[in-house]
């Protein structure tokens, strides 16, 4: 079990410091974006939509690896006083019965959604935007999937504390 969990840890670390690098992309860009519209007066919607792109990547693709850092946001007046027996009664219980229901609901919810997209290889709505609007919604079900991957890996680090005598 804490191999299984090691692997998902992993593969949600090396996932979180890629999508690091897109938040430094984003910031270059739209200062591009400005200096251009701004300085020269010319503007082009792509490397806007651009900015869109690498800023649902950074939320979309990062929430697993926000989550096995323990930085989402939570509501902890009791869990922060409990024993590591008790968190980790809660972690398990949560992870089993919220976040996974939760993850794999966005997973069936945006199959349809998705799949359409792809099957018209949707583009920008905009004259000059990027074509690949099916990939951006692609990142949906994506999210849901590492999310679900990171709290199998919660909840079993939470299972092996709670068999710890």
């Amino acid at each position: 079990m804490e191999n299984l969990c090691n692997k998902i840890d992993a593969l949600n670390e090396r996932i979180g410091q890629l999508i690091a690098w897109f938040v430094l992309a984003m910031v270059c860009v739209t200062f591009l974006v400005v200096v251009m519209r701004y300085g020269f007066n010319f503007g082009r919607i792509a490397i806007q939509e651009s900015i869109t792109y690498m800023h649902a990547l950074v939320f979309m693709l990062a929430g697993a690896y926000t989550l096995k850092h323990n930085e989402h946001v939570r509501v902890d007046i009791f869990y922060q006083s409990m024993s590591p027996h008790n968190k980790a009664k809660v972690d398990f219980f949560g992870t089993l019965f919220l976040l996974l229901p939760f993850a794999i609901f966005i997973v069936w919810v945006s199959f349809n959604y998705v799949s359409n997209s792809w099957k018209l290889l949707e583009g920008s709505r905009e004259a000059g935007g990027l074509p690949l609007v099916y990939l951006l919604k692609t990142l949906i079900p994506l999210m849901a999937i590492l999310l679900s991957l990171q709290a199998i890996s919660l909840a079993g680090r939470a299972w092996i504390q709670l068999r710890k005598p």
